[in-house]
This record gives structure tokens, C-alpha cells and sequence, in this order.
């Protein structure tokens, strides 16, 4: 298990799994993993784990290092698979004025121009979606590996899982701007199922018409740079969600201009 930029939720979901994990353990050899005490980071390993982006000189070296070192790579989380929430400063350009007005010392702070998901720099052979990442999806994705089997890559849509666990629809009866439709699902509509609009945690769904569902919620009352937030916010870089957000988020700066 390997970090980078990061909250290391995903890694946590990990260590959540409790007695799943101890039987885990009983079935591979965990040579690498600093959360749980273990470092052995240039190891040879079947399955590496990548947490978080990279957004740093270090980070694009390392990750080069853990792919090597790697029969299997499998990234986990929004951060890792689409940037996460620090990919956001890639939508306005401003690297330098930021960093300059954050830091006291910016002279001391090496960080790369944009925030990258690891699949941009080197060959990942699955990417588990979610902020953070489920750990069933986890356990789930070591044991097909070591039986030599694909893990399924599941890109069914929030709403699919609404209607398996019987949840009302909360866009159809409350008018909420939910992201089910263009979201992949993963966790068991876990919003939904609690009156709450999805929020697009577990990246867009196969095939996602995120151009669409924006204007559906333009017909919901919301404002231009409100629908583009639904779409750049933890998946900003997700393809999918990045080219409609922006086209809402300049419609919405076009408007306060005007």
C-alpha cells in the first residue's frame, strides 16, 4: 500500500476491514504498508495499492519505482484515479499565485504545475472509484487477483442501486439535484437511501450523460456555477465531469461579468 497526496481515508479503508483484514492477512504477506506499521517500500510485490495523486517531482518519481516493483497496480480513491479535491487547482491555472499566497515560504514548496491521477503517468490495471474508497470493493479486488481472476470493474449508475435497495428516487419527488444518474456506484446509494442528493463521490458511470443531467438541473432553478460545482468538485478531472463543468462554470463567470 502505497500513498501519495492524500487524506489516506482509502488506507483506512483498509484497517476498517478488522477481522476481514486479519484473514486478509492470512492469505498474502503485506510487506508494504506504513498506516499499519510496515515498510518495505522498494519490495517486489504481486498487487501494489496506490492512495492519492501527484502532485509533486518526488511523487512522479516514485510511482515509476512502485510500478516496476509491481505485477498488479491497482488505484484506489478519487484522488488517486481523477486528482480529488487538490486537482482542483488545476481548473484555473493560478498555480504560482496560489501556492505564493498560501505559503510564507513558496521558495521552499516543490509541487508540479498540475495535480495528476496515477493512470496519467504510468499503466494501472484497476482503478476502485469512491471518496473514499469501499472496503468491499477492496476485498473483493485482492481475492479475484489471487484466484487469477479480472476483478469486475462495476460502472452501474447510482440509480440502478436506488432501485435494487428500494430507495425513492429523490430527484423525481423532491426535486434534489442528484448525481445518481452519472455516477458509478459502489456505495449502495448510500446518500440517496437517506434523503440525500448523490454528490458524484464514486466518479461518472459508463457512458454518463453528464451534459444531460446538468440541464436537468438548470431546470431544478440552479445557477450555472452551482451545477458546475455538482460536476468539479472531488472528480474534477474525471473526463466525464470535467468537460461539462467547465462549460457551465464559464457560463456562470460570463453571467457575473454581464
Amino acid at each position: 500500500m502505497h500513498k501519495f497526496s492524500s487524506c489516506d481515508g482509502c488506507q483506512l479503508a483498509f484497517l476498517n476491514l478488522g477481522e476481514s483484514l486479519l484473514q486478509l492477512s492470512e492469505q498474502v504477506e503485506i510487506l508494504h504498508f506504513l498506516e499499519a506499521g510496515m515498510s518495505e517500500a522498494d519490495a517486489q510485490v504481486d498487487i501494489a495499492f496506490v492512495e492519492g495523486s501527484l502532485s509533486t517531482p518526488d511523487e512522479l518519481e516514485r510511482i515509476q519505482q512502485v510500478r516496476k516493483n509491481s505485477r498488479f497496480l491497482v488505484s484506489i480513491g478519487a484522488c488517486a484515479t481523477s486528482g480529488g479535491l487538490q486537482a482542483l487547482r488545476n481548473l484555473d491555472g493560478q498555480h504560482d499565485e496560489w501556492r505564493d499566497a498560501i505559503y510564507a515560504r513558496p521558495e521552499f514548496i516543490e509541487t508540479l504545475q498540475e495535480v495528476r491521477p496515477i493512470a496519467s503517468v504510468v499503466d494501472v490495471d484497476l482503478e476502485l472509484w469512491g471518496c473514499p474508497v469501499s472496503s468491499a470493493q477492496v476485498v473483493a479486488a485482492v481475492r479475484s487477483l489471487l484466484f487469477g481472476v479480472a476483478p469486475v470493474d462495476d460502472r452501474d449508475r447510482v440509480c440502478l442501486e436506488c432501485k435494487r435497495q428500494q430507495a425513492v428516487c429523490v430527484m423525481v419527488t423532491e426535486g434534489k439535484p442528484c448525481m445518481g444518474p452519472v455516477t458509478r456506484t459502489g456505495c449502495g446509494a448510500l446518500c440517496p437511501r437517506f434523503g440525500r442528493d448523490c454528490y458524484g463521490c464514486y466518479g461518472p458511470a459508463e457512458t454518463a450523460q453528464s451534459d444531460t443531467l446538468a440541464r436537468r438541473f438548470a431546470g431544478l432553478g440552479l445557477m450555472p456555477d452551482a451545477i458546475a460545482r455538482r460536476f468539479l468538485l472531488i472528480n474534477s478531472q474525471a473526463p466525464a465531469f470535467l468537460q461539462t463543468g467547465r462549460v457551465f462554470w464559464h457560463s456562470g463567470q460570463e453571467a457575473e461579468d454581464d
